[in-house]
């Protein structure tokens, strides 16, 4: 008796072993039961037509290889976006793989059901959110809400991923990342701390920072990055706007509002860098004081796998050596 439960525990820890390298546990099957902000969504099988109505969550779908066929879109040739209105960082991808591209702005709703869909991808928040058209998505198939202003790329992944039975894909995409998001932490010297990390709208002279709950603040965190902190006047803005992501600042607050010894922009180049330098509320900001001001390009707007990689690649260039 004793010989044969010490002959199992090999093979018990040879379970066990393999549970923890892959949390992406496909024993469990459908049907799945997945939380959303709008009530629990039952999905009877895995899905093979899924239709994404936020191009922000697109992103995320394909990185995980999910059978996304069809996608709502930002404005074709706007700056952070291709001639289709994808996101220029996976647009490419989204070519390859024959993902349609259904409408820009207000969701078209017989175009979506033409599609025949198993799935619908809504955001909660944003402005690619469909959520006032719930309960007419929701009668065409199930539909899951996914908020993305307090979560991280990888959040993201893991939640649509439970959702497609994606899960390996998903862990392999996060862990290819985790690698090299050590490699490039190792190589920079951080510039002055703590930043403001921001979007800059020269045209209305509008910044939005973003908050260390946003996928922005949470890669920077990770390697090493202290966000500053606005002032608690300015902070309350963002409870008004009932968003976690951003805080928006203009007017006479913006210079109160950059509190940061660098400045980090996002969705933006050198042609934004340069505008916020010469932004005359802001001579006094100790950033652009002291021209701590980085720009870490135009497909930096909303973070998954692609983007993500990218500020990697930017952040090494500026601060690697430094």
């Amino acid at each position: 008796m004793r010989t044969s439960v010490l002959r199992l525990i090999p093979l018990l820890l040879v379970a066990l072993s393999l549970l923890s390298v892959n949390p992406a546990r496909a024993e469990e099957g459908w049907p799945r039961r997945i939380a959303s902000v709008k009530g629990e969504v039952v999905l009877k099988q895995q899905p093979k037509r899924i239709i994404s109505t936020s191009v922000t969550l697109t992103g995320s779908l394909l990185a995980i290889e999910a059978p996304v066929i069809a996608s709502g879109a930002t404005m074709p040739g706007y700056r952070i976006a291709d001639g289709q209105g994808f996101f220029s960082q996976w647009g490419k991808v989204a070519a390859a793989r024959g993902v349609k591209r259904l409408y820009s702005g207000e969701p078209n709703l017989e175009l979506i059901a033409a599609e025949k869909p198993d799935l619908i991808i809504v955001s909660a928040t944003g402005n690619d959110s469909a959520l006032p058209f719930y309960d007419r998505l929701a009668s065409l198939a199930p539909t899951l809400v996914v908020n993305y202003d307090d979560k991280s790329w990888q959040e993201v992944e893991r939640v649509l991923a439970k959702a497609t039975g994606k899960e390996a894909t998903a862990e392999k995409s996060i862990q290819s990342y985790a690698q090299r998001e050590k490699e490039v932490k190792a190589k920079i010297k951080l510039p002055p701390q703590p930043v403001s990390a921001l979007v800059y709208n020269p045209n209305n002279h509008l910044v939005n920072l973003w908050t260390p709950e946003s996928a922005q603040g949470k890669l920077l965190a990770s390697l090493g990055f202290t966000l500053a902190e606005p002032p608690a006047t300015i902070m309350q803005a963002s409870h008004r706007l009932k968003r976690r992501d951003i805080i928006p600042v203009s007017g006479e607050n913006l210079v109160t509002g950059l509190t940061g010894n660098t400045a980090l922009i996002f969705a933006g180049g050198e042609k934004v860098k340069k505008a916020l330098m010469a932004e005359p509320l802001l001579v006094t900001a100790p950033a652009v004081k002291n021209k701590q001001v980085y720009a870490l390009g135009e497909d930096s707007f909303r973070l998954d796998y692609y983007s993500a990689n990218n500020v990697l690649t930017r952040l090494e260039q500026l601060f690697a050596g430094k």
